[in-house]
């Protein structure tokens, strides 16, 4: 049966047999499943027909568990439904797991099976999530490649609807989810034909309904439970042979040879792997090179995890197999092995099999890359004697030596094979171009095609590799690339940086690089490692200005279209023609959405980037460049720095996957050390802000809405301002009555500033004016010298005021955050107000993916030591988990206040009493209290043969009053964690939320949340959200001692800084919701307006400002005030100045005219709802 092909990932392939099979889909955004949820979606909004006839009726829910239990009310009233998950969205599945399969609903849950975070969160793929639910009654099916998804997929619902028992269809996370291949898709008339109808009716026969009742979820005692659960037992027996029997179907129908364990390899090997998921490509590769060259070795792919049939595992193995290898991608700590390891062995037992030597492997967490010669590792550790019984590969474990040795490898790729590597800037476009590059090549030549992206852990501005593979066979690399024939640098720094880029390239292969350096340039930043390489392996060398193209194109930092012009150009992969109309094609596709502006844009980067590279010619003096020898001395905290060199510095090259085991034992239960991200220095700004003292006012709004605390005035004595660097730019300070007499500097750092543009857009005086970061090197000198030298000034510096709150050291500081973003800044700011008595419990999202990369804190201290403590527990339970650390650190200071309270009765010594005093005066009072108990721990120092004296100094920690701030987006604070944070601001108790409100789930894509406004245009909202945002403020409010704020910095800084202060002075829980407009919104312009962004949406009435303050009742005034003016209109402009709401008009424009104007008079219903509030509350 001849298929069509076409060009997608494994999320894709997994949604496109889904959809076929689905009349209900029950979701829930999870990393890195959340795509096929919404292909679903956008599929069932353009009116795409299953199998049934019918579109599917996708319908989002608060959490996975919600989803789960969708999922379960669904089957049981008659409909097959499918959800979508991974990681701990699966775990939060698996109660209802229990329910679904104990009552033989048939019902597929697609797994992109991910990492469960542990010590620290990973978003990448291992199999600790699916191997968490073995115990659940799913039948578990998994696939190693794409293909495999589209082929098998289709046996998982086939089998599920046949079988009675539902099933976990998972491939790995990332390296198969996210993998570009071309594959032969299913068509819907094929896999209808397959479908058991008599199963399907008989499956409706069974559903809930009122025509015919029944009772399904009772309750049993001990008498008859047990015997009542050994009666499915028949079914899960049936199952392999059910699923043997489709495999046949759709072998038949494809010409392949699918089988419960597939073995391939040598007829008679000796050595023999086991495993599933994506290692067996990489194995199969292996296989090929060893026996080609006279060794016998062989692998057994499993298909069917569960139910396990060890029959047919042992006939899959061959009989001349002495020694075998299980490799498992997850780890059970304290077990004899992991989990399919011990399923092996249990099989070679039972049958009386002893002739066999059986040793068991970890490979792959957290999508650790597994190259070849991991696999080569394995069957030579075979070939000893006594190899170890456990062992891991791809990484050096020289704590507990469990690792295999490995070396260099032959290449097993496949012949002819192109490899591309290209080395991007997170939300350059970069990964978005070579996926548009990729797709161009697979579907419109006979060439088979790979693309796989390899992350940091930042928002935009972190490093992102593309791997391209194409070539005319069949593609099995599951792996990174390491010797490619073409490599493209498309952020200078990374030269810059010594980034280890040309060691990839091939000899006689293309190194291209995106600069604005002239050629004697270009041989000064180069490092001599990479020019003698150059030199050695005669690396062709290119360079193109796109930063310069794109600006004068009017793309702004968008370099990625002229790149990918380029690339096309050099490789030659196609005819250079129809590689330029292909590439249109896709931009207009990708770009339509944003307007035929953006389009045109693109077509004229698109005819400019085909000639615009040069020929670099390599001098013959690089062949012996000789290496500087210099490294700058780091200076901080003795801790921080030795966890820099250690861990920071190599991650940051990109060479973290070379660290040993040993390199974290200082670190084992994840803790690290804050302020390591001011060493990181990234330098990946275009262009930075020159400040023009001439003009500055010393406002201080420039670093009040720095996202990234890059831009900070400060006031210098003569002294200071005398050893400051020459380049330094000091003028007098305008200080009011009481000041001191300064000197006004505004100091930027050039190499961790994101070049969003946003201080020079905020300045009212133009004092700041963007210009090429070169251009401002000296001011790195200026800027660290500020930050090292210039003591902090007490009368400058308060929180009542934007000018005196930007004085203060911010301890949020070059951050991962996408460049421009709000949710730093209004972090930023909070710790300003409080940041040295704070903890912070953050949820997992943008906010912690930002706040939270290992070894790179950007959350820092003071010159005391103080500074936030910060810590993530999980999405679901953050506001739970803020709450435990309040109530922690308040019972052991609740215990320290006793001890305060005897020893003030029963000191003779008047100073230590009256220090007591003080210190119990000022209990709730943050910053009375915290000069209040550094007077009582000095006194309590002088005397230290006082029993009581030394028992509270023991935790002396503990005794001044903290701040307790939960963080999060809306995802959390709507959704998922809705019903703890309810719960939380109705205990009481003195913590406070900040709420960054994206209106959307940032983090993970872009889906719609409880948050998402009328007519809103996100992953699973293709058609425009149809019901109105949820009031979280007004819900809070109506419990009467909450203190609610509703804020947005761009259009009242003053009040977004009052608001911080009232809720932390506030004895009482606290939520501020702010505005955050994202990456997400697509806003005209980009993130450089997103302050302005927020001062349209509160002129025009979109966003609302006001706060509730309980303790003002007390005082005999109205706690509720709105801080918002009536709207100005505009209201429609703002809504088409986003392409979230913009987009709509393209797609569904009827709809949109209707959501728009629902969304406008819901505004003015809104706005006038809050006016009658003020009134309300008098």
């Amino acid at each position: 049966m001849a298929r069509k092909l076409k060009t997608m990932d494994g999320n894709t392939a997994a949604a496109h047999v889904s959809y076929a099979f689905t009349e209900v889909a029950g979701i829930y955004p999870i990393t890195p499943s959340s795509p096929m949820a919404d292909n679903v979606d956008q599929w069932a909004a353009a009116g795409r027909k299953n199998i049934f006839g019918t579109t599917v009726k996708v319908i989002e829910m608060e959490s996975e568990a919600g989803a789960a239990g969708t999922v379960h009310g669904s089957l049981a009233a008659g409909a097959l439904t499918t959800t979508y998950t991974a990681s701990q969205g699966l775990l939060l599945m698996i109660p209802n797991m229990y329910k679904i399969a104990g009552e033989l609903l048939p019902c597929v849950f697609h797994v992109s099976a991910r990492t469960v975070a542990s010590h620290a969160l990973n978003i990448f793929g291992d199999h600790s999530d699916v191997m968490a639910c073995r115990q659940t009654g799913f039948a578990m099916l998994a696939e190693g490649n794409v293909q495999e998804v589209m082929d098998l997929a289709a046996v998982a619902h086939l089998a599920a609807i046949k079988s009675r028992v539902p099933f976990i269809n998972f491939f790995d996370g990332f390296r198969t989810s996210h993998e570009i291949q071309k594959v032969a898709i299913w068509d819907y008339d094929d896999l209808k034909e397959m479908v058991d109808m008599d199963a399907v009716e008989a499956f409706r026969k069974r559903a809930l309904n009122p025509e015919h009742p029944v009772m399904r979820g009772s309750h049993e005692n001990g008498d008859v439970f047990f015997q009542h659960r050994e009666a499915s037992n028949k079914y899960y027996d049936a199952v392999p042979g059910i699923v043997e029997e489709y495999m046949g179907k759709v072998n038949e129908k494809l010409g392949t040879n699918y089988q419960l364990f597939n073995y391939y390899g040598a007829a008679d090997a000796d050595r023999v792997i086991i495993a599933m998921g994506s290692i067996c490509d990489v194995a199969e590769e292996v296989i090929d090179y060893l026996n080609a060259h006279g060794e016998k070795v062989g692998l057994v792919k499993v298909r069917l995890y569960r139910p396990f049939r060890a029959d047919k595992l042992l006939s899959a193995i061959p009989a001349t197999a002495k020694k075998i290898a299980v490799l498992d991608r997850t780890k059970e700590p304290g077990a004899q092995g992991e989990p399919m390891y011990l399923d092996v062995v249990t099989a070679l037992a039972n049958a009386g099999i002893t002739d066999k030597t059986v040793i068991g492997g970890r490979y792959g967490l957290g999508s650790k890359d597994t190259p070849p010669s991991s696999v080569f590792a394995v069957y030579e550790e075979l070939e000893k004697a006594e190899p170890k019984r456990q062992f891991t590969i791809g990484i050096v474990d020289d704590v507990t030596n469990l690792s295999l040795a490995e070396h260099d490898c032959p290449n097993t790729a496949a012949e002819g094979t192109i490899e591309c590597k290209f080395w991007g800037l997170g939300g350059d476009g970069t990964v978005g171009a070579n996926k548009n590059s990729i797709k161009i090549i697979g579907d419109h030549t006979d060439k088979y095609v790979q693309a796989y992206f390899q992350y940091d852990s930042k928002k935009t501005g972190g490093v992102t590799v593309s791997h391209l593979r194409f070539g005319d066979k069949a593609i099995r690399s599951p792996y990174y690339i390491n010797k490619a024939d073409f490599v493209a640098c498309h952020n200078p720094s990374y030269i810059i940086k010594g980034y280890p880029m040309v060691r990839d390239v091939k000899d006689g292969g293309t190194f291209l690089i995106n600069c604005q350096w002239s050629a004697e340039e270009l041989d000064k930043h180069m490092p001599a490692v990479a020019k003698r390489y150059i030199a050695a392996h005669n690396v062709q060398v290119y360079t193109i200005d796109a930063i310069d193209l794109a600006a004068k194109i009017g793309m702004g930092k968008r370099t990625n279209t002229i790149l990918q012009s380029a690339f096309f150009a050099l490789a030659k992969v196609m005819p250079e023609a129809e590689a330029i109309q292909y590439m249109k094609d896709a931009a207009t596709h990708s770009y339509l959405k944003k307007g035929q502006d953006v389009v045109d844009m693109n077509h004229k980067a698109i005819e400019a980037g085909a000639t615009a590279f040069k020929k670099f010619d390599v001098p013959a003096s690089w062949a012996t460049a000789e290496d500087c020898g210099c490294t700058a001395e780091l200076s901080g905290r003795p801790a921080t720095v030795k966890m820099v060199k250690d861990l920071l510095t190599p991650i940051n090259k990109m060479e973290g996957d070379s660290l040993p085991v040993s390199a974290f034992e200082a670190h084992v239960d994840g803790t690290f050390e804050q302020g390591a991200s001011a060493y990181e220095k990234r330098g990946v700004a275009v262009n930075v802000p020159t400040w023009d003292q001439n003009k500055c006012i010393q406002c201080n709004q420039c670093a009040y809405v720095c996202p990234h605390a890059t831009i900070r005035p400060y006031a210098l004595t003569e002294e200071e301002a005398a050893k400051a660097p020459a380049a330094t730019k000091a003028v007098e300070i305008k200080a009011g009555k009481g000041k001191g007499t300064y000197k006004f500097a505004l100091a930027v750092s050039p190499l961790d500033c994101m070049g969003c543009g946003v201080c020079a857009k905020v300045c009212p005086v133009q004092a700041l004016t963007m210009v090429p970061q070169e251009q401002e090197a000296e001011q790195q000198k200026v800027f660290d010298y500020m930050v090292a030298e210039v003591a902090s000034k007490a009368d400058m510096e308060g929180t009542s005021n934007i000018k005196e709150s930007q004085f203060k050291q911010p301890l949020l500081e070059f951050s991962g955050s996408c460049a421009g973003c709000a949710e730093t800044a209004y972090a930023r700011l909070v710790t300003q107000v409080c940041g040295e008595r704070m903890y912070i419990s953050n949820a997992t999202g943008c906010s912690s993916i930002w706040g939270g990369p290992a070894a790179t804190s950007p959350y820092t201290v003071n010159k005391c030591g103080q500074g936030p403590a910060w810590a993530n527990s999980l999405f679901e339970d953050n506001a739970e988990h803020g709450l435990g650390m309040y109530l922690g650190q308040k019972a052991i200071r609740e215990r320290l206040i006793a001890k305060v309270r005897e020893l003030e009765e029963v000191t003779t010594i008047d100073t230590k009493r009256a220090a007591c005093h003080e210190y119990l005066a000022t209990l709730e009072d943050g910053v009375a209290n915290q000069a209040a108990t550094a007077k009582l721990v000095e006194e309590l120092e002088k005397d230290p043969g006082c029993h009581y004296c030394q028992e509270i100094l023991a935790e002396k920690e503990y005794l001044s009053k903290k701040a307790v701030w939960i963080f999060g987006g809306d995802g959390w604070a709507y959704d998922i964690g809705y019903g703890g944070l309810d719960h939380v601001l109705a205990s009481g108790e003195d913590v406070n939320v900040f709420v960054f409100d994206t209106e959307v789930y940032s983090n993970t894509g872009g889906q719609a949340s409880k948050a998402s406004n009328i007519g809103q245009v996100a992953q699973f909202a293709a058609a425009g959200k149809r019901v109105a945002k949820k009031s979280l403020s007004e819900i809070a409010m109506q419990y009467g001692y909450v203190y609610v704020a509703q804020v947005a910095m761009g259009a009242n800084p003053a009040q977004t800084l009052k608001a911080i202060n009232e809720a932390v002075n506030y004895h009482g829980p606290s939520l501020i919701i702010g505005y955050a407009p994202c990456e997400m919104h697509s806003i005209k312009g980009g993130m450089t307006n997103c302050q302005s962004e927020m001062k349209k949406a509160v002129e025009c009435g979109y966003w609302n400002l006001f706060r509730f303050n309980p303790a003002a009742k007390a005082e005999g005034k109205n706690p509720f005030t709105l801080d918002s003016k009536a709207p100005a209109g505009g209201y429609q402009e703002f809504l088409m100045n986003e392409a979230r709401y913009s987009s709509l008009t393209r797609s569904f424009p009827e709809e949109a005219k209707e959501l728009f104007a629902q969304n406008e008079e819901a505004a003015k219903a809104r706005y006038e709802h809050l006016v009658r509030l003020t009134e309300l509350y008098k």
